[in-house]
């Protein structure tokens, strides 16, 4: 029924702000293209507390940020600014290089609060070496589907026969669900790698009890009943696996050396920085055999 239960550990991302660390694990790299995850806080802002994540490189993947409070403003080297907010996707496609900026500005954030899911999508190796580019969807415009206990929000790709609008590379899904106590749900069967994620309260399948913290990936081709304890909050995600990546600090390829040059070019200041926060960022990591998956202070998308 279960492949593996990874729970969550702490990784500081920047001064002040740890985050749940569930993608990628040593036993489980990714699920479906899904290959990281982070889940950040909820935590309350004081004044004098900074978040901010400084620019910093992608390649060969597409960041998803997703916000439950809050709010972020992002900044990336194609010049735009986009000032994130709780239900919207915002996909950005790494492709060839991209670096940006994550920064918490807003008063009003720090007064409500904040709570986010950072996920990367590896790329297909016929995309890794695409053009980057940046997309904000609203909530509005993401299908929802409720039912008694029930509510639902499809962030992208394709399940329980809705689709979502969202532009992606290859076939995924990404939900974002609330169960109310004692109701039932169960996995979507388009796809053969699938997991979820509790964010909060806890659920039952087969008779045993999952809490909070905890991603669950399940055997390919099962199709279990999912029974809320409490109320609870999940994400869930998988898709088909598009083949093993290597994975370093912020760079994700198919090719190992793809990954080398990528830090030379991040030294070498071939990676633009965002025209409008260019004035620090984060270095490259000087422990080369530091993976991805342990990030220094400061790298978390």
């Amino acid at each position: 029924m279960l492949d593996i239960v990874i729970e969550a550990r702490q990784a500081i991302i920047s001064p002040g702000f740890s985050v749940k660390r569930i993608l990628p694990f040593q036993l489980r790299r990714m699920v479906g293209p899904f290959i990281f995850m982070d889940h950040g806080g909820p935590i309350d802002v004081p004044a004098t507390t900074n978040l901010d994540v400084l620019p910093h490189p992608h390649i060969g993947l597409s960041t998803v940020s997703y916000l439950f409070s809050g709010n972020v403003t992002h900044r990336d080297s194609l010049g735009i600014e986009q000032l994130i907010k709780p239900g919207e996707v915002n996909w950005m496609n790494a492709g060839k290089g991209i670096a940006h900026s994550e920064r918490f500005e807003d008063p009003a954030m720090r007064a409500g609060g904040l709570e986010m899911i950072q996920t990367w999508v590896a790329l297909p190796e016929k995309d890794e070496e695409s053009d980057p580019s940046f997309k904000n969807y609203a909530s509005e415009e993401l299908p929802i589907f409720t039912d008694k206990g029930v509510w639902m929000r499809l962030i992208a790709g394709d399940a329980f026969g809705l689709s979502s609008n969202v532009k992606t590379n290859s076939p995924l899904f990404y939900l974002h669900v609330v169960l109310e106590q004692g109701a039932r749900f169960g996995l979507p069967k388009e796809h053969s790698e699938r997991g979820a994620y509790i964010v909060k309260g806890s659920i039952e399948i087969n008779g045993v009890t999952y809490g909070e913290g905890k991603l669950l990936v399940f055997t390919k081709g099962v199709d279990p009943l999912i029974i809320a304890k409490e109320k609870v909050t999940l994400m869930m995600l998988g898709g088909e696996h598009l083949g093993e990546r290597y994975i370093w600090w912020n760079f994700v390829s198919s090719r190992k050396e793809r990954i080398e040059q990528a830090k030379e070019d991040w030294l070498q200041g071939r990676i633009l920085l965002p025209p409008t926060d260019n004035e620090v960022f984060i270095p490259l990591p000087q422990d080369r055999s530091k993976p991805a998956g342990g990030p220094p202070p400061g790298a978390l998308s």
